[in-house]
């Protein structure tokens, strides 16, 4: 009986704090889930061009693919 109402405790308590954990997330959210106007992350790495291995900056490559020149 006892061990009933600690797990039925234990599962609410558990739904209750991962309810809470994803309303945080969604009203605010860490620096790491905020983005740019064109959709890319602010703590992205950058990218490695295929062509000359010279690592570029992920924002100038969505620009460049949107057609938002350099």
């Amino acid at each position: 009986m006892l061990a009933r109402v600690l797990m039925r405790v234990f599962v609410a308590v558990s739904v209750a704090a991962s309810v809470a954990g994803v309303a945080w997330v969604y009203v605010r959210p860490p620096e790491g889930m905020r983005v740019t106007r064109d959709g890319v992350p602010h703590l992205s790495p950058p990218v490695t061009n295929p062509a000359t291995g010279e690592a570029v900056p992920l924002e100038q490559l969505v620009r460049h693919f949107k057609g938002g020149g350099r």
